[in-house]
């Protein structure tokens, strides 16, 4: 988890912006993130484990929870899989989430007619957000699956 020394200037700063201290665990856990989107809580704990030793994965938990409510991440819960993070804050960008191996990618908004930016009927909600999300198969269970199929 090499980053330069501006990257971590420009975490930093995110931070503070956002109203948080800069902590180790914080800076480790956007540092992390940044190079490993889509990655679940766990996972980002083992992987700032690894950088800076020691940290709890409660500890993790609550740094997640802490940048999500500052909108420095942004957590996406795909149905049927556990919670993954993300870097990627603002833009209001959709996932594409394999069905085989859960394997999770950014795309841009939904191209020709707007499905999804405004309901039907808001029922009093003042919406801020519209959230799509793909579900299909990755090329490689794509792959896996073609080669369990029966020959002859």
């Amino acid at each position: 988890m090499a980053t330069d020394g501006s990257t971590v200037e420009t975490l930093r700063r995110r931070l503070r912006t956002a109203g948080l201290r800069v902590t180790a665990p914080r800076l480790a856990v956007l540092e992390w993130l940044s190079g490993h989107p889509h990655t679940t809580a766990d996972q980002v704990a083992t992987g700032v484990r690894d950088h800076i030793g020691s940290v709890s994965t409660q500890a993790v938990y609550d740094v997640l929870n802490a940048c999500v409510r500052a909108d420095l991440v942004r957590r996406i819960e795909p149905a049927g899989s556990p919670a993954r993070f993300e870097t990627r804050t603002g833009d209001n960008h959709h996932h594409l989430v394999c069905r085989g191996c859960g394997r999770t990618e950014d795309v841009d908004c939904a191209v020709g007619p707007a499905p999804c930016l405004e309901p039907s009927d808001s029922m009093g909600f003042d919406v801020v957000e519209a959230e799509v999300v793909f579900w299909g198969y990755c090329p490689d269970c794509k792959r896996a699956q073609a080669s369990q199929l029966p020959t002859g």
